[in-house]
């Protein structure tokens, strides 16, 4: 199945789900840890029917899910098909059908809430280094390139999140090479900079905001805040 880009998911119009990274993330507001799996019981069985389900996480006030297919079809600019995993339009018709289990339930979504965090390392020699990651993060060879076209360790189970590589100088001996990605709703990017700055954080670059906005610590670690406001529906 074609993967969908962000203007397709944006005329989608799934009000309570935001595209972060490969997927659509949708947080519920749960009264209680029975609540939730009851929510994610029905969700189960949607999922039955549509021969596609969501990863889920249950806690005492929330259930939030992922949807993304692992078998998604991207072509190059080449022509040639790749499997990756991203979001189709089975991912699509099972969010809508989620957030009508969740009226169903009397849930509220709380979309400004979802977040996804990938690191990034930049290297010049990915595919040299890219298995002792695969080793060290998921002990496992095939997570190399899993779903992705490019050498990006992702882990089958996701206990990690994912690893890819960013381009570098080969002669690059100094400065930060790993930082931290964190994917949040287009709504939630101005109160998260405004809460790093808060703390003590700068901004070092907003020339690509909103979509990338680089922040630093007070050491200069830096970590970059992604959104796709793309893939929502403007009014």
């Amino acid at each position: 199945m074609d993967m969908l880009r962000s203007a397709q998911i944006a005329e989608a119009d799934l009000t309570d789900w935001r595209k972060l990274a490969q997927g659509l993330h949708a947080r519920y507001v749960v009264d209680g840890f029975g609540a939730g799996v009851r929510f994610a019981a029905a969700v189960g069985e949607a999922g039955d029917a549509l021969h596609h389900h969501p990863h889920v996480s249950i806690g005492t006030e929330w259930v939030d899910l992922k949807l993304v297919s692992d078998d998604a079809i991207y072509r190059d600019d080449e022509g040639n098909e790749h499997v990756v995993e991203w979001v189709t339009q089975q991912d699509v018709d099972l969010a809508r059908r989620i957030t009508e289990i969740a009226a169903d339930h009397g849930l509220r979504a709380d979309p400004a809430s979802v977040s996804d965090i990938e690191l990034g390392l930049d290297t010049a020699r990915s595919s040299t280094i890219a298995p002792v990651w695969a080793a060290l993060l998921t002990g496992s060879a095939e997570s190399q390139g899993r779903g992705t076209p490019s050498d990006e360790i992702r882990d089958a189970t996701r206990r990690v999140p994912n690893l890819w590589f960013g381009d570098s100088d080969e002669q690059q001996t100094t400065g930060q090479r790993f930082h931290v990605e964190v994917y949040v709703a287009p709504e939630a990017a101005a109160p998260r900079i405004a809460a790093v700055l808060a703390a003590g954080g700068t901004v070092v670059d907003d020339s690509d905001a909103p979509a990338l906005t680089v922040v630093a610590d007070q050491d200069g670690n830096r970590g970059v805040l992604c959104v796709d406001a793309s893939a929502m529906k403007q009014d």
